[in-house]
């Protein structure tokens, strides 16, 4: 087959037109980030509804310039994957981001179990995460210590 050829045969299924009853997806560009927060964080929900019962998919982008969530906890265990840059996180009520959190580079997979005090960031670079978990997805803050 030549080049050509072969670049013909791409151009052509690239062009193909997927049954949504079978396949949905969202590109980049379409995923609705919400604004970033006071905290340094925005979201975008991807699958479900982390307010409601359920199994839910968020990104959750925490921007550079030492932007932490405080000491907290979930009702339900979360997973997450860190996909870009580095994400700091921290356990227990002691807040110190500066030496009480590990770092977590892209490609890594971190549980937060629930009922259990936590708390993370971005530093020096954005973290973008992807965070799967049954909701709802509420956060009960803790007294810092």
């Amino acid at each position: 087959m030549t080049p050509l050829a072969f670049a013909g045969i791409l151009s052509v299924s690239s062009a193909a037109e997927l049954n949504p009853a079978a396949v949905t997806y969202k590109l980049p560009d379409q995923i609705p980030w919400s604004p970033v927060d006071a905290r340094g964080a925005q979201n975008a929900v991807v699958v479900g509804d982390p307010s409601k019962p359920g199994f839910y998919m968020v990104y959750t982008k925490w921007t550079k310039g030492n932007h932490f969530s405080r000491p907290h906890f979930h009702p339900n265990d979360r997973y997450i994957v860190v996909l870009k840059g580095t994400w700091w996180v921290g356990s227990g009520p002691k807040f110190d981001p500066d030496h009480g959190t590990v770092a977590m580079p892209a490609g890594s997979f971190v549980t937060h179990f629930g009922k259990q005090v936590h708390w993370d960031g971005a530093k020096d670079d954005d973290a973008v995460l992807l965070i799967m978990g049954e909701g709802p997805a509420t956060a009960t803050e803790v007294e810092q210590k």
